[in-house]
């Protein structure tokens, strides 16, 4: 039997549920989750293999940039497109209890520009009844070229099998990309810094986690198969290390405890987590 392959845009609002998503499909977390606003920054790709078809999936950042002209976010706007030109079908992500249908409308489109597959999935229905969603997507149907709907709930893992069988139609007979047991473009030093940011995200100020660079310095498997790790915590403004410190080092002391237990369980060995913060 032929090998095939599929490469798939998740695009959406931030927060959609986009890197649950990724993340519940590949089996493990490669995409950073948080709900402050646009925490993945760059293009993580998740691999799903599924017999003789491995369906790439591109974990975009929010598509509140899609017609972006802030300098600041030039960016995320070229990281989103690139995930979107590099594709054969979109998915369209919405989170369903947030959904206005004038940003849909925006959003919706623009992504008819680049003339490939829409797929409209609405998540979070565990927190919704479909009944209240069958207007939107009547309206939607009517008004625009849409593949198909999909109603899911990514983090109680509902309706993602269905839609994995519904776009292996799609998929094309090619060499895979990955190897069978890769499941990211991303390597575990990246994997391991978004870890840390994403943690900084949860206990800091919006606007800190924005403005640092997280270097991994050292990434060591000791003899007994325990990992130790040094990352360098780079901030651009000095008065975010008293921020990050936190009173008496409480701050540091939580981030780095809760970082290193979500590096335990990815990378599945006991680690042993150094942190240091430098001006820029």
């Amino acid at each position: 039997m032929t090998n095939k392959i599929l490469k798939i845009a998740l695009v959406g609002r931030t927060n959609a549920g986009k890197s649950t998503l990724i993340n519940k499909i590949v089996g493990e977390k490669i995409s950073i989750q948080n709900k402050k606003i646009n925490t993945t920054q760059e293009t993580v790709m998740g691999v799903k293999n599924m017999k003789k078809t491995q369906l790439i999936f591109y974990d975009t950042p929010g598509s509140n940039f899609l017609k972006s002209l802030n300098k600041d976010s030039k960016n995320l706007k070229i990281n989103l497109w690139n995930g979107i030109d590099g594709s054969d079908i979109i998915f369209y992500l919405i989170d369903s209890k947030m959904a206005n249908i004038k940003f849909l409308y925006e959003q919706i489109d623009k992504l008819q520009e680049v003339k490939k597959k829409i797929i409209v999935i609405f998540n979070k229905i565990d927190l919704i009844s479909n009944k209240q969603l069958l207007p939107l997507i009547s309206d939607l149907d009517k008004n625009f070229n849409i593949d198909s709907f999909f109603t899911i709930s990514a983090i109680q893992n509902i309706g993602i099998d269905d839609l994995l069988d519904y776009i292996q139609k799609y998929s094309y007979v090619s060499k895979w990309i990955f190897k069978d047991d890769e499941i990211t473009n991303k390597d575990d030093i990246f994997i391991i810094s978004e870890l840390l940011r994403e943690t900084m995200l949860k206990y800091l100020h919006k606007e800190i986690p924005y403005n640092i660079n997280i270097e991994t310095s050292n990434f060591k498997t000791l003899k007994n198969n325990d990992i130790k790790i040094k990352q360098k915590i780079i901030i651009n403004q000095k008065r975010y290390k008293k921020i990050i410190l936190g009173k008496k080092g409480e701050m540091i002391k939580k981030i780095r405890e809760d970082s290193q237990k979500k590096m335990s369980q990815i990378l599945k060995a006991k680690i042993h987590l150094y942190l240091e913060i430098l001006n820029a």
